[in-house]
């Protein structure tokens, strides 16, 4: 038998209908293999956990910093510009100061209760003090909280696993402290991060 001949053949068994349904099943097994495939790729992407940092905030808590309030002995370090050991403040702040409080190697010696008629301001006399701008140190016994945690009159503190916004009374403060009067009880956990009130949080270790 001839190659042409063999050729013939393959054709004539390939064209009866039973060759055709082996193929159309063939073809049909193929696609859907091939589809199959596909939808088992989508299923795989879908289940992959890709982290999103959102996300992951919203189900789990936004991890933040915190400090837990305890009353202790402070300082806050109250600016005063003085010359020929004398100073001049305003109404607002004449009440921060007092005798004896301690001005580097110097110390406040009076503080006037009245008014000076020319100046308009509050005199206080100091002693052994340099001139211009000096710090004067304000002791207190209390809470104090990093001022970069305080917005506006406000701190967010732990309350569960979420933050919650506590009004305060601010009495004193410096670039890096604050000292509460009020709105903070013993044991409170104030959060440094930034948060919203009700926003789920998660403590750093």
């Amino acid at each position: 038998m001839t190659k042409t001949e063999r050729i013939e053949n393959i054709v004539k068994k390939l064209k009866t209908r039973k060759s055709k349904a082996i193929l159309y099943t063939i073809f049909i097994a193929f696609v859907v293999i091939c589809f199959g495939y596909r939808f088992y790729l989508i299923n795989q992407e879908q289940n992959t956990n890709v982290f999103n940092i959102a996300r992951n905030n919203i189900e789990y808590g936004l991890p933040v910093e915190t400090l837990k309030i305890e009353k202790k002995d402070g300082i806050l370090y109250e600016p005063l510009n003085i010359k020929n050991n004398r100073a001049y403040v305003s109404s607002g702040r004449i009440n921060l100061f007092k005798t004896n409080q301690k001005i580097g190697d110097g110390k406040i010696i009076s503080v006037s209760k009245n008014i000076d008629l020319d100046s308009g301001m509050y005199v206080i006399k100091t002693k052994s003090c340099k001139n211009g701008l000096q710090y004067v140190e304000i002791v207190a016994n209390g809470f104090y909280v990093p001022v970069s945690a305080i917005k506006g009159n406000n701190v967010y503190v732990v309350n569960g696993d979420v933050a919650e916004i506590r009004e305060i009374v601010i009495g004193g403060r410096d670039s890096q402290n604050a000292f509460v009067k009020k709105g903070l009880s013993e044991g409170d956990v104030v959060i440094l991060s930034d948060v919203k009130d009700n926003q789920k949080i998660k403590i750093v270790k």
